[in-house]
Order: structure tokens, then C-alpha cells, then sequence
């Protein structure tokens, strides 16, 4: 497994990390515990460093889960969580106070029986809140111990520029993938300039980019895919062009489409790191084959021209939810 730098403040990782948060939140029905604490013990052993969870993933089992799981294996792996959201009559609310941040940390320092937090996220940006505050509370947390890195999820740049004066930022969360390409725009350039590193989350385009769904794809009520504008039937249908460039690609190299996927990102900058996540073993280790795919510079240019001739269908959130990012 190949280690990449998130930021200059020596955070290091694996050039694939694994999203835990499918195994218990988001895409349907949880996973059976045991299966899981053994996927990701398997990614250990298959060289992967870099776990990502959350506070509200579950919400909280999934923090519990990553901890038992990654417990043996503490000194040699980075776990990043996130604060920010709270439930309140099974709604999600935005919440980056300084008070609530305190008892946050000190939940996830448990559930992941850790006495440390190597990652710190704030999950989505607290328009509420000046971010200024938020970073001075996590600079504090720094100073005792109970935190060694941290970032932002889906915030703006000038939202990270104001942060990372106060406390230097070591990563930036957003959404990345051939699907969804609008960090190259402001967020990249952004990163590159003040040196903080770069984690897509859904670079396989929650799953679109593997080839697994059509037009007859359907979505159960717990999976949230069934509420993004992206995978409504019409759209799926129109979408199909990208997975048929992806396939033939894929096709050409003798790899999988979510291998050339991975791979592709992982290609665009030396600090990207990708988190796919998957609840089957299998699909892990395909994942993971995906550093072992190289690109040429040729593929690359020829692929971003072939990229940038297709047209995403589809919003990637519903609007209460695109309310939240980018701020």
C-alpha cells in the first residue's frame, strides 16, 4: 500500500482509506457487527491506515463499531470522526457551539476508546457559529491532548482560509469523483496553495460509477439515495454514458470500472486521498487494487476530454440537504 501526506503537519496515511459509514447509516439496513469488525480488521491487514466515521453516523453505533474493531490495531492506524450535527426529534441540526463541541469530543473519545483524536472534522459548517470560534475550540482540544489533526467537511474556501488561519488545517472532506468534479474549480487550487490535504468522499459516486445501477435501479426509504435528484429513474438512465466510458476503460486496462474510478482520483493530485466505502470484503479488496492502476498521461488528458464532453443528470443533494454545503 502506497502512503500519501494530508497537509504539512506530518499526517500520514494510506493512499485509500475506507467510509465506514455504510456499515451502519445511510445505505440501507445496518450490517451485521461482527462481519464489518472483520472487513475492516481485513483492510488492516491489507495495509489500509485510514478509517473515516462520524458522531452522527448510526447515529453513534458507528463510532462503537470502528473503535472495537480498530482497537488492536491503534498505534498503526488514523481514524477520522466528525462533530457538528446533532439529532433533535429525528432531525438533523447544525450545531458547532463551543459547548457542544467539549461534550462531542469527549462522546467519540469514548466510543472509540481512544484518548486521542487523530482526524477532527466539523461535519458541515454552523452558519450560526463563526468559524473563527470553532477553530480557536479545537485549537484548545489540541493543546490537552484530546486532538492531533484536524479539518472541515463541504465547507467553502473562504470559510477554510479563515479557519486555517486561526488553527492550521490538515484535511478537507468534500465529494469527488468523475461524477462530481467541482472541487477542480476553487476547493483543489485552494488546498494546493495553503497545503492542507484532500479526502473524496463518494469517489465511486455512491456506488454509480461501479456499473451497478440502470434505470430500474430502486432505493429502499432507509437507503438515501432514494431522495437524490441523481438517482431518480430519469436520471440514472442518462447517467449510463459515463459508466459505458468508465467500462470500456476499465475494459482496455484489464481492471474493474471502480478500480479505473479510484484510480483516476487518486491520480489527479499527490494529496488526494479517497474513502470508498463497502459492507462486502470483496469490493474492498477490488478497491484497493485500484493504487496498483496506473494512468498514463495520456489516458488522463484523454479521459478529462471524454469527461468534460458528458453532462451529469441529476442534482447530487436535495435541496434541504445542498443547504448545508459549501458555506
Amino acid at each position: 500500500m502506497q502512503i500519501r501526506q494530508l497537509g504539512t503537519n506530518g499526517l500520514e496515511v494510506s493512499a485509500l482509506g475506507l467510509g465506514c459509514m455504510g456499515m451502519s447509516h445511510g445505505y440501507g439496513p445496518a450490517a451485521d457487527t461482527q462481519e464489518m469488525i472483520h472487513l475492516i480488521r481485513k483492510a488492516v491487514e491489507h495495509g489500509v491506515t485510514f478509517f473515516d466515521t462520524a458522531e452522527v453516523y448510526g447515529p453513534y453505533v458507528n463510532e462503537e463499531l470502528v473503535g472495537e474493531a480498530l482497537a488492536p490495531f491503534r498505534d498503526d492506524v488514523v481514524i477520522a470522526t466528525k462533530f457538528g450535527i446533532q439529532i433533535a426529534d429525528g432531525k438533523l441540526l447544525l450545531d458547532a457551539n463551543p459547548a457542544t463541541i467539549l461534550e462531542s469530543v469527549e462522546g467519540s473519545l469514548k466510543r472509540l476508546r481512544v484518548e486521542t483524536l487523530d482526524l477532527y472534522y466539523l461535519h458541515r459548517v454552523d452558519p450560526e457559529v463563526p468559524i473563527e470560534d470553532v477553530a480557536g475550540t479545537v485549537k484548545d482540544l489540541v493543546s490537552q491532548g484530546k486532538v492531533r489533526h484536524w479539518g472541515l467537511s463541504e465547507a467553502g474556501v473562504e470559510t477554510i482560509r479563515r479557519a486555517h488561519a486561526v488553527l492550521p488545517l490538515s484535511a478537507i472532506q468534500s465529494e469527488y469523483s468523475m461524477m462530481w468534479r467541482q472541487p477542480e474549480e476553487e476547493l483543489m487550487p485552494t488546498l494546493e496553495e495553503l497545503g492542507i490535504g484532500f479526502v473524496p468522499f463518494s469517489p465511486l459516486g455512491k456506488g454509480f460509477l461501479t456499473g451497478r445501477f440502470d434505470h430500474t435501479a430502486t432505493f429502499g426509504k432507509d437507503d438515501f439515495r432514494s431522495i437524490v435528484p441523481r438517482f431518480a429513474q430519469e436520471n440514472l438512465h442518462a447517467n449510463q454514458v459515463l459508466v459505458e466510458l468508465v467500462r470500456t476503460i476499465a475494459a482496455d486496462k484489464g481492471v474493474t470500472p471502480s478500480q479505473i474510478a479510484l484510480a483516476w482520483v487518486l491520480a489527479q493530485k499527490p494529496w488526494i486521498v479517497p474513502i470508498p466505502g463497502t459492507t462486502k470484503l470483496h469490493r474492498m479488496e477490488e478497491n484497493l487494487g485500484a493504487v496498483d492502476v496506473a494512468l498514463t498521461a495520456t489516458e488522463l488528458d484523454n479521459l478529462s476530454a471524454a469527461l468534460s464532453r458528458i453532462e451529469i443528470s441529476g442534482d447530487r443533494y436535495p435541496a434541504e440537504y445542498a443547504q448545508r454545503v459549501g458555506k
